[in-house]
């Protein structure tokens, strides 16, 4: 008799299953499903800084009760897919102020028996502006994690290493962990993970840092993206990749390494650096087209990375993203 054929989705699933279900260890839940066809304009004229604050329409619109129907069908969607712990950004800032963050534990409440939920604060107006700051005071002690975007602070006022700095003071004062945006533009120009490794190093945090994205990491040499990893490795720094927000790079004129817009975990595994994965956006300003379909992101990573390593693949699924939350301390 001959073996049942089956494919890779369910073999990788099935072994998932046995290593605790899938993870989804990064998404903007609150914002989720707020795209539509008269929209769609926005993603292709606007980018991505600029997004950061045309998403202030949704965000100052949103009632509690808005907030919440979302996570709620974020988290549904989770469910049904077999993702046992879910982390998701939070915004928390001058413009949407505890609303979003409100909605988000009463969700956690109605769901606490189906699904683990982690929560870090977003925050899309930076750190360094007073108000901005202030809001990012009152969110921190309603999150389980410290999140950060210090490129906006970069972006504005040329003081992105400062923002880190704020960061990790507060993750550090608080005892959790600090899950920070970093390299998301595929340029050279960038180094924001290096930075974050010393940051991470100078405020005595190794192993409780984790970088999102680090898109940039693969324009880099070899030889940099080498000497990166060391440091990775020194920082205890992991990071989580979340392939559909960024295959859509825009195409440049940089002379840079060939490569595909996504985070070289074919590179970093092998270099041992924890690998999780997360959806980012689903179906809003900023992703329209990414469904929250896990299966989808793993598949997309393995094979853009060329890494169709199965067992590493089920341990960015699950257990790496039980990491990174902080679910196996």
């Amino acid at each position: 008799m001959k073996n049942h054929v089956r494919s890779f989705k369910t073999y990788i699933r099935d072994e998932i299953i046995k290593k605790g279900g899938w993870v989804n260890a990064h998404a903007h839940a609150d914002r989720a499903f707020t795209m539509t066809p008269e929209k769609i304009h926005i993603y292709h004229n606007s980018n991505l800084q600029q997004k950061w604050d045309l998403v202030d329409e949704v965000k100052r619109t949103s009632s509690v009760e808005d907030y919440y129907a979302r996570f709620c069908q974020s988290i549904e969607l989770m469910i049904s897919q077999g993702v046992t712990a879910f982390g998701t950004f939070v915004d928390i800032d001058p413009i949407c102020e505890d609303r979003a963050i409100i909605a988000a534990h009463k969700a956690r409440d109605v769901y606490k028996n189906d699904i683990i939920l982690k929560f870090a604060n977003q925050t899309l107006k930076g750190v360094i502006e007073p108000t901005a700051r202030k809001w990012f005071d009152i969110g921190s002690e309603m999150v389980d994690m410290i999140g950060g975007l210090p490129y906006r602070d970069e972006l504005d006022y040329g003081r992105g290493l400062e923002a880190m700095d704020i960061l990790l003071d507060k993750a550090k004062s608080l005892g959790i962990m600090c899950h920070v945006h970093v390299d998301q533009f595929n340029t050279p120009k960038e180094k924001e993970t290096e930075q974050l490794c010393d940051k991470t190093i100078e405020h005595g945090m190794q192993g409780r840092v984790v970088a999102i994205h680090g898109i940039s990491i693969g324009a880099h040499s070899r030889e940099y993206r080498y000497e990166l990893y060391k440091k990775m490795r020194e920082a205890q720094m992991m990071i989580i990749a979340c392939p559909m927000a960024w295959i859509d790079s825009n195409r440049k004129e940089e002379l840079m390494p060939f490569h595909n817009a996504l985070t070289p975990a074919d590179e970093m595994i092998p270099e041992g650096i924890t690998v999780a994965l997360g959806t980012d956006n689903i179906c809003d300003y900023m992703v329209p087209l990414c469904e929250g379909d896990m299966w989808q992101e793993l598949s997309l990573l393995a094979a853009g990375c060329r890494f169709p390593n199965l067992d590493e693949m089920v341990n960015i699924a699950s257990i790496n993203g039980r990491k990174v939350l902080g679910l196996d301390r």
